[in-house]
């Protein structure tokens, strides 16, 4: 029974690594696309290795049975090992990974984290078979290995179930990856300890197990010194600190404070998935463009707006502007984790901004009201996620709109590689035809804000606006981006393809303007920050 339950727990640390492994990789590597990718390649390749090799043992004539249940018992704590040592050098190494190529240096990261812990994890499942037939010599057909594998994928079950909704809410994924190592090296003690037949060298294995108890639960408990994940990180010259996480199943927000200067003065930051999403000074004024652009947006097609509906929370800048205008505005956040950051940091007040914690594709399909404006704000890892920039989406948000009103969008557009963004431009104007575009000015920019305004119907003339609490870093670029929209000319479509969802053809180009982003910020970004 002992060993079954060893293959059983084993089984779901496969999959918990696999799975914190995502959530590890998209701060420094960003695009999901060639995260997975690696993540898959890398594990097929090593479970595949690990059942060949767990089979050339099983069925090597210098092995008894005796032998075979030592090798079994060793494994979950070489698992363990090696789990440790990616967990020495990862915090580090990963960034300068980054920095290096995002696609080769995923594929690399994802060897490191996966590789080794999976071949030893899985020779595990043909190690019992072996033993299982020993045991019961009077075995046929398929040797006990049906009933093995069965355990085992029951395991990977429970193992992402656990992982899921025990671990990520509630610890990081540092510190989910260190217990996991834990878990393995007590499973190898156990058996040396508890096996029923006395292991010739079960001392040398409990040894092991011991070791690589003690250095994942000491790593565990200094996890904070040896990452310096608490800070003072330096940043932008000045030293800053890592004020809170939030942890959803969506990823994690961090809070991250600047320290004040002479006159008590800071800067504060909403950190996600290895991107700043906002800067909040503390006289509670947002410190990023954006949000002055789609407010200005917003007013000046629609000067009329009665009631608004943000699309995206992040801080919750843009929503709080707008009910200060007394419009009637409504958010649509489905992380939780956002909520509880802008709850406690950012002054949400839901009694003025009513939020809606659910998928923004579902909120638009249901739409229970026509808006005047809709200001879209989606944003997850490097981009919008594919299934909020089809067809089908743009149709749905057509229809919650009221006469006349108008969809603000903020994306991000690479202007030496313009095809991506020429498939969002061309799925956009499928549905709502009209459209202006419009970005800033930023000397020597090549990945910039773009924001778009869109509408069923022909767009009003924008109206001169006037906002007096714009920093005096964007006033400037602020006008001179309303002044000036940019022209649609025909290269700006020239190339794309509409979006659905039963066909993208996009999404390879998406991944690459995403993965140029990525890694032109990657580079300025402290480690610490990037440490999920």
């Amino acid at each position: 029974m002992l060993l079954q339950s060893v293959i059983f727990i084993s089984g779901g640390a496969i999959l918990a690594l696999e799975l914190l492994a995502s959530r590890i990789m998209t701060p420094y590597f960003g695009v999901s696309l060639y995260i997975w990718t690696g993540i898959l390649s890398i594990t097929l390749v090593a479970l595949a290795i690990g059942y060949w090799t767990g089979g050339r043992l099983a069925n090597s004539r210098k092995f008894s049975a005796s032998s075979l249940q030592e090798l079994y018992s060793a494994m979950p704590a070489l698992a363990s090992l090696f789990i440790f040592v990616a967990c020495l050098i990862y915090p580090g190494l990963f960034a300068a990974l980054a920095g290096w190529n995002l696609v080769g240096g995923a594929f690399a990261a994802c060897v490191i984290l996966l590789a080794a812990p999976l071949i030893a994890a899985s020779a595990m499942n043909p190690l019992l078979v072996a033993i299982e037939k020993h045991n019961h010599a009077g075995n046929k057909g398929d040797g006990g290995s049906g009933h093995v594998f069965f355990i085992s994928t029951i395991g990977s079950v429970a193992g992402v179930l656990v992982t899921a909704f025990g671990l990520i809410p509630y610890v990081s994924n540092y510190d989910a990856v260190l217990i996991i190592a834990a878990v393995l090296a007590a499973l190898s003690l156990a058996m040396a300890v508890f096996a029923s037949k006395k292991l010739k060298r079960g001392a040398m294995i409990a040894a092991l197990s011991v070791a690589s108890l003690l250095a994942s639960l000491l790593l565990l408990w200094q996890a904070d010194a040896y990452t310096g994940r608490t800070g003072p990180i330096s940043y932008q010259g000045t030293p800053w600190r890592i004020e809170a996480s939030f942890r959803s199943l969506f990823g994690t927000v961090k809070i991250i404070r600047q320290e004040p200067d002479a006159n008590g003065d800071f800067k504060r930051m909403y950190f996600q998935d290895g991107l700043t999403q906002n800067g909040i000074a503390s006289s509670g004024r947002s410190s990023s463009f954006y949000t002055y652009a789609l407010e200005a947006l917003a007013m000046a097609y629609r000067p009329d707006t009665r009631n608004a509906l943000a699309l995206g929370l992040g801080a919750g800048m843009t929503p709080a502007r707008l009910a200060a205008r007394g419009i009637a505005t409504e958010i649509v956040e489905i992380d939780p984790a956002s909520l509880q950051a802008a709850r406690r940091f950012f002054a949400l007040d839901e009694k003025k901004t009513p939020v809606h914690q659910t998928d923004a594709r579902t909120f638009v399909h249901a739409c229970p009201r026509a808006y005047d404006v809709v200001v879209v704000d989606l944003f997850h890892g490097d981009g919008t996620p594919d299934y909020l920039i089809t067809r089908e989406f743009f149709r749905d948000l057509r229809r919650c709109l009221g006469a006349g009103g108008v969809a603000v969008f903020n994306t991000f557009a690479d202007l030496e590689n313009t095809a991506g963004y020429a498939h969002l431009l061309v799925t956009l104007r499928s549905e709502l035809p009209h459209l202006a575009l419009y970005r800033p000015a930023h000397e020597g920019a090549t990945h910039t804000n773009s924001f778009i305004v869109a509408s069923a119907s022909a767009l009003r003339e924008p109206v001169r606006i006037t906002l007096d609490y714009v920093p005096p870093l964007h006033e400037s670029t602020l006008w001179d981006m309303l002044a000036a929209p940019k022209p649609l000319i025909t290269a700006l479509f020239e190339g794309g393809k509409i979006i659905t969802d039963a066909h993208n053809r996009a999404a390879l180009d998406l991944a690459h303007t995403q993965r140029v982003y990525r890694h032109s910020v990657i580079g300025f970004t402290p480690p610490a920050f990037l440490l999920n």
